[in-house]
């Protein structure tokens, strides 16, 4: 559903993004994430084709952005940093004025409209005009304008900024419904948790290239290594050193407890805790110890040249 080819764009003399590749299927979420001026939002802009690219190929929704762009305006829905918003029309008036843009009827309009507005919580402010909106309540009318002619493509440039808790895991479980109707979604945030929750691939970008690219499974596994684990057992260890089994990695351990990495958790943890009672070790609890976005995005940047990319 989108797809690009060594996608470049060039400012003077500043390379922003430089020979990016990506392909998001139907259906899929892809999280763009990077530090400031990293490129997201030039990634975004030209699929959107608001921008033109200096070298290489895009397609959204199969068409290409740069010949066939009035077919890509029309298969996206974008959700821009700064929203453009008309605070003296009215919220329901906003939304009926675009609508008339996508050129959709006046029934469907109404019926779109509406059901959005009730979507997301503005239904008692259709009438209202939008500076009189919260910054959030501007964020949820913006997302709707964005799905208002049923696109199948979102390009999303944070879509949860300025939200408050409630309304933020409203739009979250907004994103995941449609990724259910097949639509394809991308995503640039700063939300770090957010990217992990929603996305079934995320890229991370440095200086213009992807510097980390896959699953946030793959990506930990990869980036950060073997899954580690802790027993904590009922009595102290008294400076035994337990048997375990040889495919277990001792990481650390203390007064009661055992830290360990493992490539095969399911097959080796049971065998583990077979090992330790037969040593008279009773085990109070095995935990995984968790692993986050923020681990993995900091590995990356960290570690990675700009000029180079690990794919995963």
């Amino acid at each position: 559903m989108i797809a690009t080819e060594g996608l470049s764009k060039r400012f003077n003399h500043f390379l922003a993004i430089d020979h990016i590749d990506l392909n998001v299927g139907k259906g899929e979420i892809l999280a763009l994430l990077g530090p400031n001026g990293a490129g997201k939002t030039t990634t975004i802009r030209i699929l959107s084709c608001i921008l033109l690219p200096s070298e290489g190929k895009a397609w959204v929704a199969n068409y290409d952005v740069v010949e066939q762009a009035a077919q890509v305006r029309a298969s996206v829905g974008v959700l821009t940093e700064h929203h453009g918003l008309y605070n003296r029309m009215r919220g329901g008036e906003y939304l009926d004025f675009f609508g008339q843009i996508y050129n959709l009827g006046q029934v469907l309009r109404k019926a779109n409209v509406s059901q959005l507005m009730e979507q997301f919580g503005l239904s008692d402010y259709i009438n209202r005009p939008i500076g009189e909106y919260s910054k959030g309540m501007r964020q949820k009318l913006a997302l709707a304008r964005a799905l208002l002619h049923n696109p199948k493509v979102l390009l999303l440039d944070e879509p949860t900024s300025a939200m408050d808790p409630e309304s933020s895991r409203l739009v979250r479980g907004s994103i995941r419904s449609l990724r259910s109707e097949e639509r394809t979604i991308v995503i640039c945030t700063h939300n770090l948790a957010e990217a992990e929750e929603l996305a079934d691939q995320i890229a991370i970008i440095q200086k213009g290239k992807i510097v980390a690219l896959g699953s946030p499974t793959e990506l930990k596994r990869n980036l950060l290594g073997p899954e580690e684990y802790e027993v904590e057992l009922a009595q102290p260890l008294n400076g035994y050193n337990p048997i375990l089994p040889k495919e277990t990695d001792l990481v650390s351990s203390g007064m009661n407890w055992l830290r360990f990495s493992t490539e095969n958790p399911q097959e080796l943890n049971p065998v583990l805790l077979r090992y330790l009672l037969q040593q008279n070790l009773q085990v109070v609890s095995l935990k995984e110890i968790p692993r986050t976005i923020e681990d993995v995005y900091l590995q990356a940047i960290n570690t990675n040249e700009p000029n180079e990319i690990t794919n995963y």
